[in-house]
């Protein structure tokens, strides 16, 4: 066959599934033509050799499709994934749902879900509060739940919140529900299926699809989102593949580096690596990994982090592109279990099997998603079966549920409703610690009606000798969530202690960074040295709290850190009055990292917290004008992120204009009533503004608003006390110790109000708790020695 004869042979359609429309697909992909379609494209451009050897045009997407011949079994298990079902448009084979004029009833709004013209539609409330009819555009995912995106005005996509319950009937599925019940989602408020907590082009598209594209304009807050493939293609993992293709079809410019077959990352971690079973019935890794390649390029999806850019470039490492969530309270237990949906990265990352070698592709074929072997024999790869695959270990009826490996050492949380996701931290589990910490354990999960202390027992009669597990975080940890005596010594250990777990560490400075001492100062200042960048960014968190000069000594070498996250946080650290200390070397460096963070900003320019965080670098380097501009921006996104008005009422102030400030608060009052930060600080701008009656309304409703933050209540006992009511102001501050015991101011107030008021033994109490929290304190001793001669 001629050249020309293979061009003709060549099929080609347009694939409606693409949103760029330079995109293309073959119908047939057929070996003998491989190197002409390759020398057809070749032509459309000039490949030059730079000096180090490589090309220098940029690589590109070139679809899945493009894969098919040359990775015919990798293809075909892809086809069969959830990846390549991640988004799909809205057609009679991808819609799993009921739309033969379905309802569906939630806090007194009924939604149709209907078809017309071979269209599918939903009839809800819209933007405005009013039913309309709204066309669903595409499908997102399959199971246990599917959801549905709807196009709005601005190139905005935002996800339905009634979802399909995809699951078989008789599992309780097969029907709508909603994905927040009982919240009585409004228009206006964030999570409302219109709302900026469900836009598709931020919060889910990158996850979905390949070589997503958000291309917000901040100038007209719109968006033209792109994609080169609709679902979560070869090239969302491997990366563009255009120079993979030359490699393949040796069309590379003579001279040119190969490198990795022309990816910038091959997958090589596991190439030639066995695991021999040890003598104690576990497996070891042949030769330790020494990359993370495989782990990084799954965490750019399955973690819970914030996306800094999506350039191709900066995809090459997690911390270029992206900022991981640590183990932090509200996103884990104390100890490490997850709680909120944080997928699957930050609880691998404190893993025995992480540390020991494993990388995801060890369980998990990627690219079927399956996994590489069913039930307990996948464990059993690495844990000998005639050791752990036995009632002697397990202590079930061999073939039941709680025989499952899975069933104990990776309990489920169901997220989304319906969706039951496997903790990958890998854990023994710890009855024991529910009864002393409260957190979860997997006994008690399928026990139901047992106790945690019942199951303590269990574990103690079958393990007399106890191992306490990888997690030797959850002590220190329980104190620091709860503020409580002992929390800084704890962190410090285990923040100076060497640690298999990067991401332990990593949370134990993030937590350090809310009480920077001297002493945890010290500790970040040599964790800044570490290998792993999650750790010295952690670190910079810390340092950042400190002097002027300490920041410069310790921060400015890391203006050029490897790491773009670690860069940027630096600058950050080193903005405003520290800049006018750097040399002029540094400042060159300093110029080029505060860019990066400025960009990674712009990068998610739609988002409020994003403006904030333009505002305040703005504000500390002098630009009064572009601070007081970006926190406006941010409100207008979003009027109820009440952290940008509080900033910007709080910058009026300071420039000496309180009416401005007083008027910023009362407008994102109106906007959000019921907000206790708000309310305090209309409370404290009253103050300065001489109306104190006014001011003790709004901190008495801040306090009972925002019960979860002892400083409402500690100001409010304040207001009183100066006011001429100091048993009022007692109470006040023994409600707020009896939710959060150990915050030292309330503390310290009690104390004095209590003894002013001839209430010695409850003036000892508080401060013996003093005392408890920081022995070190010379002066909480000597009142406590104090007030125990008054007490009788």
């Amino acid at each position: 066959m001629t050249f020309m004869r293979e061009l003709k042979s060549l099929q080609w359609h347009w694939d409606p599934s693409r949103s760029m429309p330079t995109t293309a697909t073959r119908q047939a992909s057929r070996r003998p033509i491989y190197a002409a379609l390759v020398s057809i494209l070749a032509s459309f451009c000039t490949i030059t050799v730079d000096a180090a050897g490589g090309t220098s045009e940029k690589p590109t997407f070139v679809g899945s499709d493009a894969c098919r011949a040359c990775h015919a079994r990798e293809y075909k298990n892809w086809t069969s994934s959830h990846h390549h079902a991640a988004m799909q448009p809205a057609n009679n084979d991808t819609v799993l749902g009921n739309f033969d004029n379905a309802t569906f009833s939630e806090d007194g709004l009924t939604s149709t879900f209907f078809k017309k013209d071979g269209r599918f539609f939903v009839r809800t409330d819209g933007p405005d509060g009013q039913l309309s009819d709204f066309e669903v555009r595409y499908t997102f995912g399959l199971t246990p739940l599917q959801q549905y995106l709807i196009e709005l005005p601005g190139g905005r996509i935002q996800a339905l919140g009634i979802a399909w319950d995809s699951r078989p009937e008789s599992d309780g599925g097969q029907r709508w529900y909603h994905l927040y019940p009982g919240r009585n989602l409004k228009p206006g408020d964030p999570l409302h299926w219109t709302g900026i907590d469900q836009n598709w082009n931020y919060q889910c598209a990158w996850c979905h699809s390949t070589n997503l594209q958000k291309n917000y304009d901040s100038n007209s807050r719109t968006f033209q989102t792109s994609w080169s493939e609709i679902n979560v293609g070869c090239e969302a993992c491997h990366g563009p593949a255009s120079d993979h293709i030359k490699w393949a079809a040796k069309a590379w410019p003579a001279g040119a580096q190969t490198g990795n077959k022309g990816f910038s990352v091959q997958f090589d971690e596991r190439k030639g690596i066995t695991w021999p079973m040890g003598a104690a019935g576990h497996a070891v890794r042949s030769a330790p990994r020494t990359t993370s390649k495989e782990i990084d390029t799954c965490a750019q999806c399955h973690s819970r982090r914030q996306q800094i850019s999506s350039d191709p470039a900066d995809l090459r490492a997690l911390l270029d592109a992206f900022r991981p969530a640590t183990l932090d309270a509200g996103l884990y237990h104390a100890d490490g279990q997850q709680r909120d949906e944080v997928y699957n990265y930050g609880s691998f990352l404190q893993s025995k099997m992480h540390a020991a070698g494993v990388t995801c592709s060890d369980c998990h074929d990627p690219h079927s998603g399956k996994l590489v072997v069913e039930g307990n024999g996948l464990c059993g790869q690495c844990h000998a079966a005639e050791r752990f695959d036995t009632p002697a270990h397990h202590h079930h009826t061999a073939g039941s549920a709680g025989a499952k490996c899975t069933s104990c050492h990776m309990p489920t949380a169901t997220y989304m409703g319906v969706d039951a996701r496997h903790d990958h931290s890998m854990r023994i589990p710890r009855p024991d610690r529910s009864v002393l910490l409260g957190t979860p354990n997997a006994c008690t999960q399928c026990h139901t009606g047992k106790s945690a202390a019942w199951a303590q027992d269990a574990v103690r009669k079958w393990y007399p000798s106890s191992n306490p597990g990888a997690q030797n975080f959850a002590d220190a940890f329980d104190l620091a969530d709860r503020q409580a005596p002992g929390a800084i010594p704890a962190l410090l250990k285990f923040a100076s202690a060497p640690s298999s777990s990067g991401i332990a560490k990593a949370s134990a400075l993030s937590r350090l960074s809310r009480i920077p001492t001297a002493e945890a100062i010290n500790v970040a200042a040599e964790a800044l040295k570490a290998s792993d960048p999650l750790v010295r960014v952690s670190a910079v968190s810390v340092v950042s709290a400190a002097d002027e000069d300490t920041r410069v000594r310790l921060l400015a070498p890391l203006l050029e850190d490897p790491s773009r996250i670690v860069r940027m946080d630096a600058a950050r650290a080193l903005a405003g009055e520290p800049e006018g200390k750097l040399s002029e070397t540094e400042k060159s460096r300093f110029t080029a990292a505060i860019a990066e963070y400025v960009a990674a900003q712009r990068h998610n320019a739609e988002r409020p917290e994003a403006q904030s965080a333009l505002a305040t670098l703005a504000w500390e380097r002098g630009n009064f004008a572009q601070a007081r501009s970006a926190f406006q921006t941010a409100l207008e996104l979003d009027p109820s992120f009440v952290a940008a008005a509080i900033s910007l009422a709080d910058l009026e102030r300071r420039l000496g204009n309180e009416q401005a400030a007083d008027e910023i608060l009362r407008r994102s009052l109106a906007a959000n009533p019921d907000s206790g930060p708000v309310q305090h600080a209309l409370g404290l701008s009253l103050i300065r503004q001489k109306n104190t009656q006014d001011a003790m309304s709004y901190f008495s409703a801040a306090a009972k608003n925002a019960p979860e933050d002892p400083r409402f209540g500690y100001v409010l006992a304040i207001a009183l006390h100066d006011t001429g009511k100091p048993g009022e102001a007692r109470e006040v501050l023994k409600n707020t110790l009896a939710r959060h015991p150990f915050h030292r101011d309330s503390l310290m107030a009690l104390a004095s109000y209590a003894m002013e008021s001839g209430q010695y033994a409850e003036a000892l109490d508080a401060a013996q708790r003093l005392v408890e929290l920081e022995p070190d304190r010379p002066e909480f001793s000597r009142l406590v020695e104090n007030l125990k001669s008054r007490v009788k």
